[in-house]
């Protein structure tokens, strides 16, 4: 009897750890959807396949931008996605991850258009092999912390293009001086390794040399990011546009 105390005092907690561990310690909830495996891009050596990129020329025409609604419209994706459907990505408040992107993206375009740029917002499925100058895909993110707060962005792990760098650059140092928001460092495999990105690998995707991030403009799950993104998206919309335009006048 002595020994059972003690034995099922240990076993409450490591249990207890799990618990906390797995629920109340949750920091992985994120805008987006899950990295896979086999979207990991191709290594140097089988690059040869797509050396006809080396010759390739941007088309005629103006600036062209695409926004990304993350999570929109995820029931319509094609097969190749099918793993997507159901993802409905973070909420807050009664507010779900696709609407605050979407009238985060609707307010981007609006300003980009004013300056001559073409813009086309996206739902969840990309046209196949699509192109544009750029392609912003706008997320929200979660934690199951609600004093967790910020945005990121991070670009894709194979760039094509030389340029995803730099429009992140833009990007991050325009979004956070017109939102105030902090900066979070925590950029997770789910963000480089995102879909969209990974044209070896679907047809729903953006074309190689489209210069590309993902942002999540800031935690749903958050008071002081959705006083941001929920209540003033128009603030998160000129950061947005105004990293753009600074990146296409470099």
């Amino acid at each position: 009897m002595k020994l059972i105390l003690p034995v099922i005092v240990l076993l409450l907690g490591i249990s207890g750890f799990f618990i906390w561990k797995t629920v109340l310690h949750n920091n992985d909830i994120t805008g987006a959807p899950p990295y896979l495996v086999d979207d990991n891009p191709p290594g140097d050596d089988q690059l040869n396949r797509y050396s006809y990129l080396r010759d390739w020329k941007r088309p005629e025409g103006p600036a062209k931008v695409a926004l990304q609604v993350g999570h929109w419209k995820n029931d319509e994706v094609p097969e190749e996605l099918e793993r997507l459907r159901g993802n409905t990505g973070s909420s807050g408040a009664g507010v779900a991850e696709w609407q605050v992107a979407h009238a985060i993206a609707q307010k981007t375009a609006a300003i980009l258009e004013k300056q001559g740029i073409a813009v086309d917002i996206l739902p969840a499925t990309v046209p196949p092999h699509y192109w544009a100058d750029v392609f912003v895909s706008i997320h929200a993110d979660g934690n199951s912390n609600p004093a967790v707060s910020g945005f990121k962005a991070a670009a894709p792990r194979r760039d094509m293009t030389g340029n995803a760098n730099k429009l992140l650059a833009f990007i991050e140092e325009a979004y956070q001086a017109a939102t105030g928001l902090p900066k979070d460092p925590n950029v997770s495999r789910n963000m480089r390794g995102y879909y969209a990105f990974a044209w070896w690998r679907y047809d729903h995707a953006v074309h190689p040399m489209t210069t590309s991030i993902i942002l999540e403009t800031g935690f749903l799950t958050s008071p002081a990011d959705r006083a941001i993104i929920v209540r003033r998206p128009e603030l998160a919309a000129a950061g947005i546009a105004n990293g753009i335009i600074a990146y296409l006048q470099k």
